[in-house]
């Protein structure tokens, strides 16, 4: 479980496929304090520690969840939004995230307003993935690459999202530009009230 309030941007230092896995080698601040089995959200995915050498770290990254998230696309070099598990006697900063990509969006426009950053992103679904609640809501909770944000000018398919320049400079966000593709984890409480609502 995780809150969307992302601890630092990882660097990637090696990839490597086998088979349908991607192992994934990254570099962050506080590598000393990791452990073996410890869950860890790449761009808001949950993955697996699975070995630690010296300041990098390496977790593996299976065909379906390359399938549902940008992880496949990454490169040598690409920052990744890292943020450990909640403590259970922490405050929730965010939102519930879990850490389960729901699928990626794309980024349609990015603008700059008085120090801070408009992002619009859209996505695809079809009627029986919005009855699952796969959409947002207008000051809803999303997670868009791990970072839990608030939802503004919420349409069908699309959504945008107010940056400010701490979320900027510390998370991948200054690397998102039109085009870019990105991972999102729908509200889990929208997804309980659609699952009720079906009942």
């Amino acid at each position: 479980m995780f809150s969307g309030i992302v601890e630092s941007a990882a660097t990637v230092t090696r990839l490597q496929s086998d088979k349908g896995n991607l192992h994934i080698t990254l570099k962050c601040p506080f590598t000393n304090e990791l452990r073996i089995d410890q869950s860890v959200a790449h761009n808001g995915v949950c993955l697996t520690v699975v070995d630690i050498d010296n300041d990098e770290y390496t977790v593996t990254a299976i065909k379906e969840t390359l399938d549902k998230s940008n992880l496949g696309l990454l490169k040598v070099g690409s920052k990744v939004n890292i943020e450990r598990s909640m403590k259970i006697d922490g405050r929730l900063d965010g939102h519930i995230v879990q850490g389960h990509v729901d699928q990626t969006a794309v980024c349609c426009s990015v603008k700059e307003q008085d120090g801070s950053w408009y992002y619009t992103f859209s996505y695809t679904t079809d009627d029986a993935q919005k009855k699952k609640g796969y959409t947002t809501v207008e000051k809803g909770s999303v997670t868009v690459n791990g970072v839990s944000l608030t939802v503004c000018d919420s349409k069908e398919n699309e959504f945008s999202v107010a940056i400010i320049p701490y979320t900027y400079e510390h998370t991948n966000f200054h690397q998102i530009k039109k085009g870019s593709v990105v991972n999102i984890e729908f509200d889990i409480i929208g997804k309980y009230l659609s699952k009720l609502m079906r009942l």
